[in-house]
């Protein structure tokens, strides 16, 4: 069961970043203001998995910038007595751009992550299927390392989403 509530989860994350009011409309929304354009993202490029960047590009050919959705951790609360789930899951967004140059680089991949969180801004309350988001996030940046293009950094957006199911 545990398995089946953060696959939920991060398939109604991911319909939410690729519906038309959903990623690509923040993008063009934030760069609207004479920010550097930014490229929209396809479905190709925001997966369900967890996996490190390195072993992800050994893997199928990447796509930058891309985005990860997965589930890091399911807390069973048992808050209501009488469900079988009852808690949170922690969810995380962990959004990569890569380039050639090391300039520009950290923008870009900040457009990428405000793009992400005024997704999830849009997006509290009932999600349907037992699940709602009540709002707030964390935010992290890694340190740019080699690889990708040339030089790769991730931007990791966690959050909780509320579970009541039977």
């Amino acid at each position: 069961m545990a398995n089946r509530i953060g696959s939920m989860a991060a398939g109604k994350v991911i319909q939410r970043m690729t519906a038309p009011a959903g990623v690509n409309a923040s993008l063009a929304a934030l760069t609207a203001g004479g920010a550097a354009a930014a490229g929209a993202l396809n479905s190709s490029q925001i997966r369900s998995q967890n996996v490190a960047a390195d072993l992800a590009e050994r893997g199928d050919p990447v796509v930058y910038p891309a985005a990860n959705v997965y589930c890091e951790k399911i807390v069973n609360l048992l808050v209501e007595k009488f469900r079988t789930f009852s808690g949170s899951l922690q969810m995380a967004v962990e959004v990569r751009h890569s380039q050639d140059r090391l300039a520009g680089l950290q923008d870009a991949l900040e457009l990428y992550a405000d793009a992400a969180m005024q997704v999830l801004d849009a997006s509290r309350g009932d999600w349907g299927d037992g699940m709602y988001y009540s709002g707030g996030y964390q935010v992290g940046f890694s340190a740019v390392k080699h690889g990708g293009k040339n030089y790769i950094q991730t931007a990791k957006i966690t959050f909780e989403i509320g579970v009541s199911i039977n």
